[in-house]
């Protein structure tokens, strides 16, 4: 089944839990745990999408470019700025059971600014 979701004016955590439970195919009434599951979604609006609270001045996203001393941090508001897409996508990515179906779960994620 394909979903669509308008993300204008939603909070960003409601909307990646229930991105997360289409994708693990919780909805479909023939839901497997070991299967990757078959809906797909779309994510519409996705720079319109907001955060609760001072997440918007005090959420930091972090990586390590594989050199010693080399984490990187990020603002919400600079990645949210230039790359709304990812904070979505890193948001549903967290909240996905953490194994081998995690990657072709998100594949099935599409999402339009």
């Amino acid at each position: 089944m394909h979903y669509t979701i308008d993300a204008k004016n939603k909070i960003l955590g409601r909307v990646a839990t229930e991105v997360a439970t289409i994708l693990q195919g919780k909805k479909d009434p023939k839901y497997d745990p070991r299967l990757p599951g078959t809906d797909t979604v779309l994510i519409t609006n996705a720079s319109k999408i907001s955060v609760s609270g001072k997440k918007a001045k005090q959420k930091i996203y972090y990586h390590h470019t594989g050199y010693l001393g080399n984490l990187k941090e990020i603002p919400y508001e600079r990645m949210f700025a230039k790359f709304p897409e990812r904070v979505i996508t890193k948001a549903v990515y967290n909240m996905l059971p953490k194994n081998r179906l995690r990657t072709p779960r998100l594949k099935r994620l599409k999402i339009e600014l």
